[in-house]
């Protein structure tokens, strides 16, 4: 089973992000890739997954192909699919088959190949990706099986490390201050200057962390609002922060402004307006929303980008420590995935076999029970019932083991030796006895 699955695809550390939009997956074309995909190569199952730092086909080869070749087939199928020219391509591609592929399945999945180690956003989307393969009939029993396997080992990484704990973005580090600060997020008001693409993340952070209140102040009231109206928001100028800033027990700034929004005087007065309760400040802004004298006052605690960014890089190097622990559960994982499989393999062959020898059991008895319905002596039935079933019984083993001395040699005869039960062949071999 793992011998068949193999991997193909681009990601952030191998394709420019201009290669990457030009091979990416619509969502609502993925159905149709997936049939195709399977129509047009020697995959008898497959999973595409495609997000804006990787593109991945995973698959099951079905045909007599190994894995090399089919991951040269897949790579050429994207090529096609897409219209891009294979040799742009090519170079960009990684091609893994057999446990390299499950190893690096499983490392997707628990965010050690991402761009940020251990972010958590890649677990869902290939959950999403699997599911989607699913409603497109494209996953089948060894999918089913390796994805789902996958996904445990994913989720073990998480759980039994800290690969996916301590913020790595200024957006998420900050709200992250916030809540070590206030511990009662339900009964306190946010305040965030700007509205561009952090300023929406830390929306969203206060929103998961359970915020009350979130005010959103900007030069232009119209695109305030377009942000409000996603967080249950209200939205004001930043014209109009002076008499608004006292409500607010958390600010986080992040606007283009050449000049200082809030200068010492203004949050003083704010500060003076709240009886001096704690204001946290967190100022994202290059250059700076907010006075550096502003940390003078009592009771206001002000941080900048550059304090968020110690913060990620310290918590970037503990996850990076983290990640050896990681790799050791994923290839411990692997391992038993590996072993699981073996067995249902070797579990299936046992089971076909004796299901082979009950039917040649069979056949023999009805010749048997017909030569004695003849008259035939019951002396010379039961010993040709015993030779026939004993010859019909050994020559697929026997075949096989003159088969496996041409091409493999000493070592592989001595393990069908093994499982036949001889366990003297050794020494008889040593005193020159042969196979007959």
């Amino acid at each position: 089973m793992l011998d068949k699955l193999v991997v193909v695809g681009v990601n952030h550390d191998s394709a420019s992000v201009d290669l990457r939009e030009r091979i990416a997956f619509a969502p609502e074309k993925v159905h149709e890739s997936l049939s195709a995909l399977i129509h047009d190569t020697a995959l008898s199952e497959a999973v595409i997954l495609s997000t804006c730092n990787r593109t991945e086909l995973y698959g099951v080869v079905s045909s007599a192909i190994d894995g090399v070749a089919a991951g040269d087939q897949l790579a050429q199928w994207l090529a096609l699919h897409h219209e891009v020219d294979i040799n742009q391509l090519l170079p960009c591609v990684y091609r893994n088959h057999g446990l390299s592929a499950a190893s690096h399945l499983v490392r997707v999945a628990a965010g050690l190949n991402s761009m940020i180690i251990g972010e958590p956003q890649i677990f869902g989307q290939m959950k999403s990706a699997f599911a989607v393969a699913q409603e497109a009939g494209a996953v089948g029993f060894h999918m089913n099986i390796i994805f789902r396997e996958a996904f445990r080992i994913a989720k073990k990484v998480r759980t039994d490390t800290a690969i996916g704990e301590n913020p790595v973005s200024v957006a998420y580090a900050a709200v992250d201050l916030a809540r070590q600060i206030f511990r009662d997020m339900q009964r306190s008001t946010a305040l965030l200057l700007g509205a561009g693409e952090t300023i929406e993340l830390v929306a969203r952070h206060l929103g998961d962390a359970g915020l009350g209140k979130l005010i959103i102040a900007n030069r232009t009231l119209e695109r305030a609002e377009q942000l409000a109206s996603q967080f249950d928001a209200e939205a004001i100028l930043l014209a109009d922060v002076t008499e608004r800033l006292h409500e607010a027990d958390i600010v986080i700034s992040s606007t283009g402004s050449q000049l200082p929004i809030l200068g010492k005087g203004m949050v003083e007065e704010a500060v003076k307006a709240r009886r001096w309760r704690p204001v946290l400040m967190i100022d994202l802004a290059v250059p700076r929303d907010i006075e550096p004298q502003v940390a003078e006052i009592s009771d206001v605690y002000l941080y900048t980008v550059d304090d968020m960014r110690e913060v990620i890089e310290e918590n970037l190097r503990m996850r990076a420590s983290e990640a050896s622990k990681a790799d050791e559960i994923i290839a411990h994982g692997i391992a038993m995935l590996r072993e699981g499989v073996l067995e249902r393999q070797s579990a299936d062959v046992v089971r076909t076999y004796r299901d082979s020898a009950l039917a040649m059991q069979q056949i023999e008895l009805e010749k048997a029970l017909k030569m004695l319905e003849r008259g035939v002596e019951p002396q010379e039935v039961l010993n040709r019932l015993a030779r026939d079933l004993t010859n019909k019984l050994i020559h697929a083993p026997t075949a096989g083991l003159r088969q496996l001395a041409k091409d493999g040699g000493k070592q592989d005869v001595s393990k069908m030796a093994a499982v036949l039960g001889l366990t003297d062949f050794e020494e008889e071999r040593d005193e020159g006895t042969t196979l007959q």
